[in-house]
């Protein structure tokens, strides 16, 4: 049974009714993703991310009998257990146990378990990894790759943006044109969460997107006509997107990722880079230029400061390494 309610408490509380006890895992789990996907708002990787966790940990429950509904601390610990022993990676188990501490408190508040099992389960303690980020020259050989035909145009404004304003790439790719004013040089975002910001689109980025938009967009759309009729777009229209891939629709975090493999390969050999290294790189050129902290915050559309503090301690490792690399008592 799906939930479709906007409050994610009265929905998710009428489903646990509707079950009167008798909830197979399935079931369970399809609710918990219709309370993340209507109820939080999440995007559906992270829904999916945390669906599968769910379903790992289903599937390592049923050999012991048990359902999701009816684990107990120790079994939760017995399965971190198991994980660590199959080699995970701590990153990996963090985040399943992160899900399934999100998971066991929505279940508690609806009412299908009568305690939370999950509320004192761990993770492994793993070191905090600082993000990869590109120097300043390396950032604009990678952004400046792409050629002048309509599809390297429409390469350079997505480079230019995931690095000139530091988007998600989820958040580029969701971009319609009217989310975009040129002349007042600043973008609309949607977000994590459903939370909208707007953020400035600077010079580089501008010329990019103006380029694109005014002699790349119109040629890969009518490409991609002429080859194939367009399938309709799950959500917006193909004519509301900024980005079109070469059939003429929506890019996806993977022709993005894709495209931008591509160049890198050629520029930087060397290096590993993916959009989010580019929004990485965005964060901490900014604080080592002397931006606020809190500016960087806002223009990155974290909810919490801690997120952005990580960048600190990159530019901090840059100034340690400038030092022992400089000084001649280093």
């Amino acid at each position: 049974m799906r939930t479709t309610g906007t409050e994610p408490g009265a929905a998710a509380a009428d489903v646990a009714r509707s079950f009167d006890g008798g909830v197979s895992d399935p079931a369970v789990i399809r609710a918990f993703e219709d309370h993340l996907r209507f109820g939080r708002s999440l995007s559906p990787h992270t829904v999916a991310a945390y669906a599968r966790d769910l379903r790992s940990l289903a599937a390592f429950l049923a050999r012991g009998g048990e359902r999701l509904t009816t684990a107990t601390y120790p079994i939760l610990r017995r399965w971190l257990a198991s994980l660590v022993t199959r080699g995970y990676a701590r990153t990996s188990i963090a985040r399943k146990a992160a899900a399934v501490r999100t998971f066991y408190r929505w279940a508690r508040r609806t009412g299908l378990v009568g305690a939370d099992p999950a509320a004192l389960l761990g993770a492994p303690a793993h070191g905090s990894r600082l993000p990869a980020v590109l120097k300043s020259a390396e950032a604009q050989a990678l952004v400046e790759a792409p050629g002048a035909d309509p599809v390297g145009l429409r390469d350079r404004a997505m480079l230019e943006l995931l690095y000139g304003s530091g988007l998600r790439v989820s958040e580029a790719c969701s971009l319609d044109l009217r989310d975009v004013d040129l002349p007042g040089g600043r973008i609309r975002v949607m977000g994590k969460g459903g939370k909208e910001r707007v953020t400035p689109l600077g010079e580089f980025a501008a010329g990019a997107m103006s380029a694109y938009l005014r002699d790349g967009r119109e040629v890969i759309g009518a490409s991609a006509s002429d080859d194939h009729p367009r399938p309709p777009e799950r959500s917006g229209s193909p004519q509301e997107a900024v980005f079109l891939n070469r059939r003429g629709r929506r890019m996806g975090a993977r022709d993005v990722r894709a495209m931008l493999e591509r160049y890198r390969s050629r520029v930087l050999p060397e290096r590993s880079a993916s959009p989010h290294t580019l929004r990485h790189s965005f964060a901490t050129h900014l604080l080592e230029g002397g931006a606020e902290i809190r500016a960087v915050q806002e223009l990155l559309g974290h909810a919490s400061l801690a997120t952005t503090q990580r960048y600190t301690h990159v530019s901090k490792g840059r100034l340690f390494d400038a030092y022992r690399q400089s000084h001649p008592r280093a």
